[in-house]
């Protein structure tokens, strides 16, 4: 299963930084927002808590003014709808983030999903969570 997840930081640089800095493997896992939220973070994953501050998911993310890093252990709540897309599924990273796939278009983020689509029954969603830094299918809810 192949997802786009279209972050906005370079993932692989972002990787090799903080497993170096932190003498842990860190992954990436997705870009997505809490909740509500219109700014949508590239999370990372340690399978090990954070030493000073517990967590093990973190989030970066660009601001009009630089860098942000903040904790998203949250991501592991809720879940998240993805379409079939030309180079994976597609999702929508935030309330305001509108994908145009096509014929096809997803929006809402975590928030909602919003389908945009000639034919919708006919159009296929692919529902995922985040359980130990990995996207897996959720298919209590598909």
């Amino acid at each position: 299963m192949q997802i786009d997840h279209r972050p906005r930081v370079n993932v692989a640089a972002a990787e090799a930084f903080y497993t170096k800095k932190d003498g842990v493997p860190v992954k990436y896992v997705c870009s997505s927002a809490k909740g509500q939220g219109v700014i949508s973070y590239d999370i990372f994953y340690r399978a090990t808590p954070h030493p000073d501050f517990g967590n093990k998911y973190f989030g970066l993310t660009k601001t009009e003014s630089g860098a942000m890093i903040g904790n998203t252990d949250w991501v592991e709540s809720g879940v998240f709808d993805c379409i079939d897309g030309p180079d994976g599924l597609v999702y929508s990273r935030h309330r305001h983030d509108y994908v145009k796939v096509g014929k096809d278009s997803i929006d809402g983020g975590r928030a909602y999903t919003r389908r945009g689509s000639p034919d919708i029954q006919a159009q296929r969603v692919t529902r995922f969570v985040v359980r130990n830094g990995e996207c897996v299918r959720d298919d209590r809810t598909s």
